[in-house]
């Protein structure tokens, strides 16, 4: 009789910490699916080539597009080139200003 007895409590803990570890796997799968990062957007350098309008940190590429649209943009600050062939910005209260 007390065979029986341990024999039913055991299984019992057994299905009690496999429904856990269950229950724990699920919750882990829920938390991993929250946290998926996408990665950002960086232009391929030919779109960069093509359009004065996508800021870019790499000074060739800036003076190239200089040269060819009259404008870029450069570290987020949109450059002109004037039909002097000066090179200018706008600053905040729209004054040009000559580099």
């Amino acid at each position: 009789m007390t065979n029986i007895l341990l024999i039913l409590f055991l299984l019992i803990v057994f299905f009690v910490l496999l429904f856990l570890l269950f229950v724990d796997s699920k919750r882990n799968n829920k938390s991993a699916k929250k946290t998926t990062i996408s990665p950002t957007y960086i232009p391929y350098l030919k779109e960069q080539e093509f359009n004065p309008d996508i800021s870019t940190d790499n000074w060739d590429l800036h003076k190239l597009r200089l040269d060819k649209f009259k404008r870029s943009q450069y570290k987020g600050l949109t450059f002109f080139v004037s039909s002097e062939n000066k090179i200018y910005y706008l600053s905040e209260e729209g004054d040009k200003v000559y580099c």
